[in-house]
């Protein structure tokens, strides 16, 4: 029975996967003077392309690694969604925990001086120990004081936001970059680079251990018990002797680790240094990659590379073709939006069922 479930589920992703793409480049061939060129881009430009020619050679090596970069960042940012989530509960803090995460290993960076790898392992513990208290804080106020975790998430998204420019504007900046920056990070505190040619680092060893860590702490630890009840019944989760306001809390804070390690990738291994506007949104798109995988780490894992796949293609159609980023910005949009559509295809599923039973004799065998 759970394995026909999964084929089933398996069966409908692929087809509004499908569907979602024949309605993308439908859009792309109105707008598009080369349809067929700029949806291949989409589609196949984030692959690497290998050649036996000349020797074995790969080519567009850094497009390849565009898209782990973005996978590992959105997939530490779904696994911390998901966590809050698996609680039933709808923290948007990501964003101001990622944030704060970057600051901190800054800070680490800038003005705490140490050899490697002592340098670049403070910085870590410092992103996640800052993402933890960060989180913590709507977790508490949402257990203790039942404080909205949606409004307080965002505000505090805000207040993260403003600090970071404040201590980046007065404090870390450097006055002779052309922009506003810190200096660049030195060697000791960056992450190392495991792809040559690309900015994929250490971090996507991290994020692989985060999977399994995250999924080792929701389904074989009693915390993660204490959310699944937590998440099915609060009520009844209290009547079994579950501290729920404790779970609440947790839950939380332990997002904020993941979150602060996203932060973390962004400025230790993507841009070595710390920048203002980091980020566009990107926590926000946790969320998505979280809905896409249903909270499941392992799924996170495969929703991650997905979006990340889109988002690159996106970015590489946008500059090789005559597709406006708006456009991009809407078959992106129409994909997800697909996806996460639950009863789209069991809605089918009945539709033709009925139909097919319009002109059927129907024989009682009871």
């Amino acid at each position: 029975m759970k394995n026909n479930k999964a084929l089933v589920e398996i069966v409908r992703i692929v087809v509004v996967v499908l569907i979602a793409l024949a309605i993308g480049f439908v859009i792309t061939a109105i707008v598009s003077e080369e349809p067929v060129a700029a949806y291949t881009a989409f589609l196949t430009g984030p692959l690497p392309r290998i050649s036996f020619e000349n020797g074995f050679t790969i080519t567009n090596i850094n497009r390849f690694g565009n898209w782990m970069e973005e996978s590992t960042t959105l997939i530490l940012l779904g696994l911390a969604v998901s966590l809050v989530f698996r609680a039933r509960q709808f923290s948007l803090g990501a964003e101001g925990q990622m944030l704060l995460g970057a600051l901190a290993t800054a800070i680490i960076a800038v003005h705490a001086p140490l050899p490697a790898p002592w340098h670049l392992i403070l910085a870590l513990v410092a992103a996640g120990t800052v993402g933890f208290l960060w989180g913590l804080i709507p977790g508490l106020l949402k257990a203790y004081l039942a404080v909205d975790e949606i409004v307080s998430t965002l505000m505090l998204n805000v207040i993260a936001l403003q600090l970071s420019d404040l201590l980046l504007f007065n404090w870390l900046r450097d006055p002779n970059a052309g922009f506003i920056a810190t200096i660049s990070f030195p060697e000791s505190v960056v992450l190392p680079l495991l792809i040559p040619g690309t900015r994929v680092s250490l971090m996507i060893v991290i994020m692989l251990v985060a999977v399994a860590a995250t999924w080792f702490l929701m389904e074989r630890t009693p915390f993660g018990y204490a959310q699944k009840m937590l998440g099915a019944n609060r009520k009844f989760a209290e009547y079994g002797g579950i501290n729920t306001k404790r779970v609440i809390a947790l839950s939380m804070a332990i997002s904020g680790i993941l979150a602060g390690l996203a932060g973390a990738h962004l400025s230790l291994g993507l841009l070595k240094r710390l920048t203002i506007n980091l980020s566009s949104g990107l926590g926000f798109e946790g969320i998505v990659v979280a809905l896409l995988a249903r909270n499941n780490p392992w799924l996170v894992l495969v929703a991650g590379l997905f979006y990340g796949y889109l988002r690159t293609g996106a970015q590489i159609m946008e500059r090789s073709s005559d597709v406006t980023r708006e456009v991009v910005l809407i078959i992106q949009a129409i994909i997800i939006l697909l996806i996460t559509a639950e009863q789209l295809f069991p809605r089918a599923q009945r539709w033709w069922r009925e139909r097919r039973g319009d002109g059927e004799m129907v024989i009682d065998r009871g």
